[in-house]
């Protein structure tokens, strides 16, 4: 494989990092990565915040499902969903562009979901090791008013980064699903309850039962208060997008 493959394969969430900082020259270059990644009609529906305050990124950490290691990673990025730019653009030109709605929200969670992507692979060629924090994506109203965002601009994605620890360079990464388990050709394959459950078991234990693994997994993951939350939250978002179409 080529360098860029190869990186691809070995980049795994890091979540632990020295008391190194990210130098300024590598924040620059991972935030003008992202910039270049591709989009919707080349209109960038998103916005980047870099959050440098120590009081910010602990009640960051705390309503991101009390994770304490946000805290303490020294570059954090918030990725939001921006589609007020151009609504605003559009009216300080004279035009009448219809309000936001759903469609516009999901197109934008695209574009931000892709840029982030573009940071990962960045940071991941510099050295430094990233994790991605879905939590974002819980407590709204909490999320908007820490990071200061008006309505249909929406924390998204977030992502922390920072030089790993030797422990997390020495961790191995979780295995990945056979391509021939979620690659189809021409169309999907609805396979039966117990074909899909043994599709996982790459990613259960091999000390572990599979079925009593993926119940326990069900629980910690699926039907956890945190799952629920997220759940809440995204409906709450969508509401801000609902408009009528005519």
């Amino acid at each position: 494989m080529n360098e860029t493959m190869s990186q691809l394969h070995e980049r795994r969430s890091v979540r632990a990092y020295t008391a190194e900082s990210v130098s300024a020259a590598d924040e620059r270059a991972i935030l003008e990565a992202a910039c270049q990644a591709p989009t919707a009609g080349n209109q960038q529906l998103y916005s980047i915040i870099v959050v440098r305050d120590q009081a910010e990124k602990d009640e960051l950490a705390v309503t991101c499902d009390n994770q304490p290691f946000i805290a303490a990673a020294p570059l954090v990025l918030v990725f939001c969903v921006d589609v007020r730019r151009w609504h605003q653009a559009f009216l300080a030109a004279g035009a009448e562009p219809r309000e936001p709605g759903v469609g516009d929200f999901l197109l934008a969670l695209e574009d931000t979901a892709i840029a982030a992507q573009n940071a990962v692979v960045a940071a991941h060629s510099l050295g430094l090791g990233s994790c991605y924090i879905g939590d974002i994506l819980e407590r709204r109203e909490d999320q908007a008013r820490i990071l200061g965002c008006p309505r249909h601009v929406v924390p998204a994605v977030m992502l922390v980064i920072g030089h790993p620890t030797e422990g997390q360079l020495r961790r191995v990464k979780p295995a990945r699903l056979p391509l021939e388990d979620v690659v189809f050709e021409d169309r999907y394959e609805a396979r039966a309850a117990d074909r899909l459950l043994e599709d996982l078991r790459p990613k259960a234990p091999a000390s572990r039962d599979l079925a009593d693994w993926a119940r326990a997994f069900c629980e910690r993951k699926w039907n956890s208060d945190f799952s629920r939350e997220m759940t809440r939250s995204a409906a709450a978002i969508l509401a801000d997008f609902a408009t009528e179409v005519s």
